[in-house]
């Protein structure tokens, strides 16, 4: 069958089977006026991901093909559509429609409309399932479709699709920047790209991690202080010091959360993007009440806000930290399995599409 009647993809058929991916056709969504189909050229590997092959975060619709982080040129576009033409090279992130019309959506929130698509597992109205990035060609709605700058390499650019906006959005809404003291707890995926993010708005930033093996890469992205947490009463010295703790980690369920806690400023806030797949630790309402902190999360982010993140990334020649994997079974097996063992520095993009894919 083929474009534009079917897609091609890696997917994986069962959860007990996590990384055991089999190239196989899938039918996208009614093609709209506001859709443009997109020739994919890269996709980041996210650990949404694997939360989402391995059953971390629940079942899935099956068979699935993963990836959000989506890089590729527009083929074709919609009659109603203004911001992209043919030949652009575009990018799409984790979420791919949403209803544009209620309050959320018209105040900016649309990554939290409740009648939003994610790009994979998530049925449209129609009840087709949309599918993600490690694929030939997605189909995604214009307000979800991103002209990437011409300086910003398409590897470079993939991952920004979601772990750049996770931590961007956040930081923007604290209103980080000068005068400011953030603290990144994790250097991996997320945190590398709170670093980065957090230092070219101009914060003081300190980078909180376990592994005392990343401090010259945490140093060299922009922390002014490398603060090693597997160290006895690391808290201690750093008692109402920082304004905005960006959680970034994997592992939150393992965390003694109160000593991160006493770290933050008067009425400071530890933030939540790393998303485990097991509960926070248990917490007491007294926790909160010696610095008047608070705790928070958040999903994604706005499209002003995804602008905002690549013009900023483009004008400072921002480069995250990327190994690179050709797309095929094999590297789509190798990706997860090592994310899922943390052994990547610090973010996957799949590349090599046009010879799984062909032109």
């Amino acid at each position: 069958m083929g474009y534009p009647d079917a897609f091609e993809g890696y997917m994986i058929k069962d959860q007990s089977h996590w990384s055991d991916f089999e190239k196989k056709e899938f039918k996208p969504k009614k093609f709209e006026d506001r859709d443009i189909d997109i020739k994919i050229e890269c996709c980041g590997v996210c650990g949404s991901d694997v939360h989402t092959v391995t059953g971390g975060w629940g079942e899935c619709p099956l068979p699935i093909c993963v990836g959000h982080e989506v890089i590729g040129k527009a083929i074709k576009v919609g009659d109603k559509v203004s911001t992209i033409k043919v030949g652009d090279r575009v990018g799409v992130g984790a979420q791919i429609w949403a209803c544009l019309e209620c309050k959320l959506c018209k105040a900016d929130q649309e990554n939290y409309c409740p009648h939003g698509v994610d790009t994979y597992g998530a049925p449209y109205e129609d009840g087709t399932i949309s599918q993600g990035g490690y694929s030939s060609h997605i189909r995604a709605h214009e307000y979800f479709t991103f002209k990437i700058p011409d300086n910003i390499e398409s590897k470079d650019a993939g991952p920004m699709m979601c772990a750049g906006i996770t931590v961007w959005s956040p930081l923007v809404r604290a209103k980080v920047g000068p005068g400011k003291k953030v603290a990144i707890l994790g250097v991996g995926g997320l945190g590398h790209f709170g670093i980065l993010w957090a230092s070219a708005l101009g914060a003081e930033v300190y980078a909180l991690s376990h592994s005392p093996n990343k401090e010259a890469d945490a140093k060299k992205m922009g922390a002014k202080e490398f603060i090693l947490t597997s160290k006895k009463d690391w808290a201690k010295p750093w008692a109402f010091e920082f304004d905005f703790i960006l959680n970034t980690a994997d592992m939150t369920h393992t965390f003694n959360i109160q000593e991160y806690m006493s770290t933050l400023n008067v009425n400071g806030e530890f933030h939540n993007v790393g998303l485990p797949d097991k509960p926070l630790p248990k917490m007491m309402a007294q926790d909160f009440a010696p610095n008047g902190a608070k705790m928070g999360g958040s999903h994604i982010g706005n499209r002003p806000e995804m602008l905002a993140m690549l013009k900023l990334a483009s004008e400072k020649n921002i480069k995250p930290y990327i190994e690179t994997l050709d797309i095929s079974e094999k590297g789509c097996k190798e990706a997860v399995e090592r994310v899922k063992k943390n052994d990547v520095r610090y973010r996957f993009t799949l590349v090599g599409y046009e010879k799984v894919f062909g032109k």
